[in-house]
């Protein structure tokens, strides 16, 4: 396995220091950051393979950096946060996190998530396909460009992946449960509600209408497929 860098954040150096230990004895390589500035200032400067992103973090908290990053860079995410509230879970994988992790934590348990997600990365679908062609829709995942009706729409690292999960298998209907463990990257027990607001959010953004070449579909009872119209 090539050599992973991970980024630690967490303004407590404690943790830093345990997490740090564990991943070093398993060849990763640590960067640590204790705010949330010096966290994005890292994330350019290191491009790391892995990010553990402490929610409550002063200057700015776990939520606005996921959400800064994921501006420009679709790197692994994982929140810690000492908060279970089902809220901040769902805005922290609303935001393109990949995935969440409650304290206190057993290290060992914390290096296993992290590999779990990074396993997933290099054959992922959405890291090998190239670009879909509809008419007046075209979605480039590796350039992370949608372009619908002539025109450029900015979405949010995990829209894109929905959408490509959706696009890639016109007339192919995805469960709820389906969508969240390809997109998120594991089963999720729990609200559904983050896939229905994601998808409330793309047609919002595509402006798909009744009379458009596609649509993303809702199956009652079940989820939803992307439809080609004839």
């Amino acid at each position: 396995m090539r050599e992973q860098t991970i980024l630690i954040v967490d303004d407590d150096k404690n943790i830093r220091e345990i997490l740090a230990l564990y991943f070093t004895k398993e060849n990763f390589t640590v960067e640590e950051a204790a705010d949330g500035v010096e966290a994005i200032r890292k994330i350019e400067q290191r491009n790391p393979s892995m990010i553990l992103l402490d929610i409550m973090m002063p200057v700015l908290d776990g939520i606005e950096v996921c959400r800064q990053i994921r501006k420009f860079s679709r790197v692994p995410i994982i929140m810690l946060t000492a908060r279970a509230e089902d809220e901040d879970r769902i805005m922290g994988l609303e935001l393109g996190a990949d995935d969440y992790i409650t304290k206190p934590f057993n290290p060992r348990e914390v290096v296993a998530r992290v590999n779990a997600v990074l396993r997933r990365v290099p054959d992922s679908e959405f890291m090998k396909a190239n670009v879909l062609h509809f008419t007046n829709l075209e979605v480039n995942i590796n350039e992370h460009t949608i372009t619908t009706f002539g025109q450029t729409v900015p979405l949010t690292s995990k829209e894109m992946e929905l959408l490509w999960c959706l696009a890639s298998h016109p007339g192919r209907t995805f469960s709820r449960e389906m969508l969240l463990e390809k997109v998120w990257g594991y089963t999720y027990c729990g609200e559904t509600r983050t896939v229905d607001s994601h998808i409330k959010r793309l047609r919002q953004k595509l402006g798909i209408k009744d009379t458009s070449p596609w649509d993303i579909q809702t199956v009652w009872g079940v989820g939803y497929r992307f439809e080609v119209r004839p």
